[in-house]
């Protein structure tokens, strides 16, 4: 695991300064670190997606932990200098690419990559990172639900996620019905398993230091809530819908329906068997809810 001025050299010695444009903020309390790997409670049957590996320091500890570690660098530079920092180690994978395809997709090279993983080992698939804020939301969504949109590729489903993430992204996560950053993220991760606010971290812990706090966070699946979704697509798309205008009753954003969502008319008969009043807003309206919801959606097409 690298100090902080072990990376500063690494970078030096490359004639490398932190790229904001790929919100370079590293991880650099030891501590915190391995917090975050012990939280995972890994083993050598596990294996783990990590975005953002920067010079390695993080990948080094899952490295000692899992079966694999999958280590993706958008940065070609930093992803040498991991490569060279991790070259005796023969389960670590480094990838330099961006995770995501477009804004909304993973990439589907590291989506084939994940799956071959999964063939080859019987534990768990984890995302462990500190991870990119333009990354996280939209990669969080598609290793729970399996693919958003619902009509791009199907991503393999993690059965956990331990991560670092900036205050906004993990408020978004937390938020419960009610709360003013209860949204997609938070309804949708609440439909398939448990999350858990870990720690909460200082601007001092990373180097260079960002302007805001971030958050350590885990969401595990549970089996019980994801077996109640009878399709992650259509729950993607109701949730969806509501909270893009979640300004207005619900009653007046059924109009906007798009998709197979479009075939729905009888809208009012489905607020009232799930229990919604259609002169609600979205973000009163709790993940169970809308659970509900997504499944007669799905029952009515």
């Amino acid at each position: 695991m690298q100090t902080k001025s072990q990376i500063q050299q690494l970078f030096d010695e490359a004639g490398l300064r932190p790229n904001k444009r790929f919100g370079q903020n590293f991880l650099i309390d030891r501590n915190l670190m391995r917090m975050l790997v012990d939280a995972a409670g890994l083993t050598k049957d596990d294996f783990v997606l990590e975005v953002g590996c920067a010079t390695g320091s993080l990948t080094e500890e899952l490295a000692g932990e899992a079966g694999l570690v999958i280590a993706v660098e958008i940065d070609k530079k930093l992803a040498e200098i991991a490569g060279g920092q991790l070259a005796g180690l023969d389960n670590v994978q480094i990838i330099s690419t961006d995770v995501l395809s477009d804004k909304h997709t993973i990439n589907p090279g590291i989506i084939g990559i994940i799956k071959k993983a999964r063939q080859e080992f019987g534990g768990r698939f984890l995302l462990i990172s500190n991870l990119p804020y333009s990354a996280a939301t939209p990669l969080m969504l598609n290793l729970v639900c399996g693919a958003v949109p619902a009509d791009s590729a199907s991503s393999p489903l993690a059965d956990a996620m331990y991560i670092t993430v900036q205050r906004e992204v993990a408020e978004r996560m937390m938020a419960g019905a009610g709360d003013s950053e209860y949204g997609i993220l938070s309804a949708i991760l609440s439909c398939f398993g448990d999350l858990k606010a870990i720690r909460k971290l200082p601007a001092a812990v990373f180097w260079p230091m960002p302007k805001v706090e971030s958050a350590m966070i885990s969401f595990v699946r549970s089996s019980q809530k994801a077996g109640q979704v009878k399709d992650a697509g259509i729950l993607t798309a109701v949730v969806s819908l509501f909270m893009q205008h979640r300004r207005k009753m619900v009653k007046a954003i059924v109009k906007y329906a798009a998709g197979d969502l479009a075939g729905i008319s009888n809208w009012d008969e489905l607020f009232e068997k799930s229990g919604i009043d259609p002169q609600s807003r979205p973000q009163t309206i709790p993940p169970e809810k809308f659970l509900h919801l997504a499944n007669l959606c799905r029952d009515s097409l």
